[in-house]
């Protein structure tokens, strides 16, 4: 029971001012006088019940007070005295008070309804309102009462203290009032209440006006009008920017003004500055790099990071001086060096091929996250997805957090996923159901999240959409041959190594590269063990990929392999086994350097065991595989033609398609690069050249003088053949070559798109 016999009241149990003001009004209430600074409808809406029977309530607001002090610093400042504020200025800021708190308030059918009684007892005279606008009103007073002249004895009581008329001052805020009920305060603040009523100003009008048509509650908005206004609100940005000055604004000489770029560039700035984080992630040859240089470009404040592949960093540091974008450009190698600088000087991450930080086991992950953290990042990548939905999950995380997400109808990102990936497993993977499944999860993943927080158009939506800008511009995108393919055949011993070899391969154990898996105690190293089976299966993967890439580079990839074997059993047998993957353990034994190999095992660099620590099977197994490495070197020194290369040459000389034009050739292996240049000459003669990750970024230019258009200029064109690793197969033009051939096929086929996208660009052939 709450007692409302009571003098103070806080807000506290059982001294409720909502419920000692429910009591007074419903029981001994004939009118009812509101002095207050501030007047909150939340107030009404909780005490209307209450005043049902209660005949005249008179409220007197007073001026905000943090706007009136505005108002006398800048007469101030005019040198013109101030003494009070016009009538016309009283009610315009009155009316935009009301406006401001319909715009924070609830809007459910109770407040509604309840704003919608308060208004009708206003029309109807129950209700008065007036404003003081002479000085500002701090003062909280409450006067119920009776007529006296009928009830001297009860007249009413008085309420004064520290509670606005409003929802938080009537029960939720810690409040200090008292209640008067002698006669004479009762009076004593109802003359007072009666001088300041008098001079008053009218606003009764004014309340009602600015809740009818200038607050959510207006009565005259039609459906048709409110879904204008719901698509206002979505576009606001796009609708309100002025696209040609922000063309002319941010676009360099001699660049197109394509509105698809302009619309991401705009589209941009909103997610970020909703989620803090964007993926620009268009089809390959849209240009990604030049809308983000246009996005950093607006973003006027703030100090901006580019984290690009290190072929990359020429690239991008050309394009942001093209565009006068000042921004530091490193490379993902340089991440420990960008945080022991200081990071809090960024406001802006941006990251280039973003899919390579999908992985957030990785040490460049978490040092990325660090780089990432309470800043806007934009992520750059046409292939956000490779594998997992867990790709896309852990580059969400470098901007939201997983358990606080701002991102519309998801704040658990982790407990999201983690549904997504149990509806995975209960099917078995590579059947119809588990494939069904990751279809319907990946749909779940873009209709609830990449649809906030990605920009990605294919062309077929730019030709779509843009169509009218893209004939104005004269573009238009490259018609795609169909895929060939270039059949070669073994003879019959090709055939039978090939065969052979296959077989020895998957009967490998890998021991090499597994060893703690062989520890007779391999409990301290349990974290590990995982990651050591992964490496066996990653190095047979190796072996496979270099057989299907050449013959040449699978013979050198063999000689290591041998090699390596023969080293570590050579350590093994020596009785100290050392492993590490940071550190060169054989070079430093063969230079005898035991001190600096000593100091590496102390800073936990390198691993140190006895080879007694490890199960008789380890050195057995080490063998094994060293065996059948001798074994297919030897069979391979049998194999001199390479049937493959035979074919293709005849392809390159006899294929309409081929003959004539420039070619990018794509290979996973830089031995087989090398391996190409060196007999294609015979075809092309100094017309071809290699690249991979070992060659030099002089020489990165010297190729995009004869592939990249806009370097036709320079009249530099020297090489019509390309063959490249992977390390070309990003964010780079290459577009003056329109064929591209796959030496061999990679397994991940998001690198298939990549390599298409050197040369399948906007307004190219």
């Amino acid at each position: 029971m709450v007692n409302n016999d009571l003098t103070f009241f806080t807000n506290e149990p059982d001294r409720n001012l909502y419920e000692r003001f429910s009591n007074i009004l419903k029981s001994n209430t004939q009118f009812f006088d509101i002095l207050v600074g501030y007047f909150r409808t939340s107030g009404f809406f909780r005490m209307y019940e209450a005043m049902q029977d209660v005949e005249k309530i008179r409220v007197l607001v007073g001026l905000n007070v943090d706007r009136y002090t505005v108002k006398i610093i800048d007469k101030a400042n005019d040198e013109i005295k101030y003494e009070s504020m016009t009538q016309k200025e009283s009610k315009e800021s009155f009316s935009e008070d009301i406006e401001k708190e319909f715009e924070n308030s609830e809007t459910s059918e109770n407040v509604e309804q309840g704003v919608r009684i308060f208004i009708d007892w206003l029309k109807k005279g129950k209700i008065e309102m007036r404003m003081y606008a002479k000085t500002p009103i701090h003062a909280k007073v409450y006067i119920m009462r009776k007529d006296m002249t009928k009830t001297p004895d009860t007249f009413g009581s008085v309420i004064t203290g520290s509670s606005n008329f409003s929802d938080a001052g009537l029960k939720n805020n810690l409040e200090f009032n008292v209640e008067l009920k002698d006669s004479r305060d009762v009076q004593f603040a109802l003359d007072k209440f009666e001088e300041l009523w008098k001079d008053g100003i009218p606003i009764t009008e004014e309340y009602i006006e600015a809740v009818e048509k200038k607050t959510w509650l207006r009565n005259d908005i039609t459906p048709y009008e409110i879904y204008l206004k719901t698509l206002y609100e979505f576009f606001r940005e796009e609708i309100n920017s002025d696209k040609d000055a922000l063309a002319d604004d941010i676009l360099p000489d001699g660049y197109m003004r394509l509105q698809y770029q302009l619309d991401a560039v705009v589209q941009a700035r909103k997610i970020l500055e909703a989620y803090n984080g964007v993926f620009i992630s268009d089809v390959v040859g849209l240009g990604k790099t030049y809308i983000c240089a246009m996005l950093a470009k607006t973003l006027k404040k703030g100090k901006k990071l580019i984290i690009c592949p290190p072929v990359l960093v020429d690239y991008w540091k050309d394009v942001l001086l093209e565009f006068d974008v000042a921004a530091e450009v490193e490379s993902p190698g340089k991440l420990q060096t960008i945080i022991d600088k200081g990071t809090d000087s960024f406001q802006y991450v941006f990251i280039d091929e973003a899919h390579r930080f999908r992985n957030q086991k990785t040490e460049s992950f978490g040092l990325l996250h660090e780089i990432c953290y309470n800043k806007k990042v934009v992520l750059i990548s046409a292939t956000p997805i490779n594998n997992y939905s867990s790709d896309i999950e852990n580059q969400i995380y470098l901007f939201q957090p997983k358990h606080n997400s701002t991102i519309v109808g998801v704040k658990d990102l982790e407990g999201f996923f983690r549904e997504l990936r149990i509806k995975e497993n209960k099917y078995t993977k590579g059947t119809q159901m588990y494939l069904d499944q990751v279809r319907a999860n990946s749909e779940e993943i873009r209709d609830r999240l990449l649809r906030h927080i990605m920009i990605r158009r294919t062309r077929g939506e730019i030709e779509e959409y843009y169509k009218t800008d893209m004939e104005k511009q004269g573009l238009k995108f490259p018609k795609l041959g169909t895929p060939e393919q270039i059949i070669y055949e073994f003879d019959d011993d090709t055939d039978r190594t090939f065969t052979d070899t296959v077989n020895t391969i998957k009967n490998f154990t890998y021991s090499r590269y597994k060893p703690l898996t062989y520890l007779k105690d391999p409990s301290k190293y349990a974290s590990l063990l995982a990651a050591q089976h992964n490496m066996g299966g990653f190095m047979k993967s190796i072996l496979v990929k270099r057989l299907e890439s050449s013959f040449y580079a699978f013979k050198l990839t063999l000689g290591r392999f041998a090699e390596s074997y023969e080293k570590f059993i050579a350590m093994y047998d020596k009785g100290d086994v050392y492993i590490s993957k940071k550190v060169d353990v054989y070079e430093l034994l063969d230079d005898g350097d035991i001190e600096t190999l000593l100091d590496r095992v102390e800073k936990e660099d390198v691993m140190h065991f006895k080879s007694e620590e490890f199960t008789p099977k380890f050195i057995k197994d080490l063998k094994y595989d060293l065996s059948k490495l001798e074994y297919l070197k030897e069979l391979w020194e049998n194999i001199t033609d390479d049937p493959k290369l035979n074919q293709f040459k005849v392809e390159l000389q006899s294929n309409k398609r081929l003959i004539g034009n420039k070619k990018i050739i794509f290979t996973e292996s830089k031995e087989t690069a090398q391996y190409l240049e060196h007999e294609l000459q015979e075809v092309f003669g100094d017309r071809v050249i290699s690249y991979s990750g070992a060659s030099s970024l002089v020489l990165k230019t010297i190729i995009e003088d004869s592939f990249n258009p806009k370097n036709v200029s320079r009249n530099n064109d020297k090489y019509d053949v390309l063959v490249t690793t992977d390390v070309l197969a990003e964010g780079i033009n290459l577009h003056r070559a329109n064929a591209l051939i796959n030496y061999d096929l990679p397994w991940n086929p998001t690198r298939i798109m990549q390599r298409v996208g050197r040369i399948n660009r906007v307004g190219t052939e």
